[in-house]
């Protein structure tokens, strides 16, 4: 786990790889910064380092880091590959994000993830939402259509009042050619 990007004050935050069998978010952040290393925006390249490494969706305990925040819905569930950790914000990365978040206190937050081809959004990003569909070309939902307990984006955009867009690329195409429309979205954001 490492920030890039703007440290000094940024206003939006990018977290890459939540979820380790969703790589294309650190690839994408990545091949950005090396065209824009000057960007405005700050970066989580890659939260789940163990799980990209080991190509699974939870980190090194067994948690899915996307169900470890202390959000009030956050619920103790079975060890499965959806398992919440056994108590909220139980994990460093999810401590690694909070932290993130207080010191630097973003007016939008963005999260890349994997294969759903949707815009989803929690808390008041429908218009941003919208607008990032009319880029990638995939419909907004606002809700992912299954219980998220412990969700960064119940967490988040719902209970922090940080507008939050969860961006769920297609890993059914080559990343390389999800890079002109994320770039956009990126732009996008820079501008916000």
């Amino acid at each position: 786990m490492r920030l890039a990007g703007n440290t000094l004050n940024p206003s939006v935050l990018i977290i890459g790889c939540f979820h380790g069998d969703e790589p294309q978010g650190k690839y994408l952040i990545e091949e950005y910064l090396k065209l824009y290393p000057e960007s405005n925006l700050l970066f989580i390249p890659c939260l789940n380092e163990y799980g990209v490494k080991n190509k699974t969706r939870t980190n090194k305990n067994g948690v899915d880091l996307n169900r470890n925040f202390p959000a009030k819905n956050w619920e103790l569930t079975e060890k499965n590959e959806y398992f919440g950790g056994e108590y909220p914000k139980s994990e460093k990365e999810t401590c690694f994000v909070i932290d993130t978040v207080e010191k630097y206190n973003p007016k939008i937050i963005l999260t890349l993830h994997a294969p759903y081809k949707i815009v989803n959004y929690d808390g008041e990003a429908g218009e941003l939402a919208e607008e990032i569909s009319k880029i990638i070309n995939y419909p907004v939902e606002g809700n992912i259509g299954y219980p998220t307990p412990g969700s960064f984006g119940t967490w988040a955009g719902i209970e922090q009042k940080i507008p939050t867009i969860t961006l769920e690329l297609d890993e059914e195409v080559e990343v390389e050619s999800l890079k002109e429309s994320v770039f956009r979205i990126f732009k996008l954001l820079e501008n916000k």
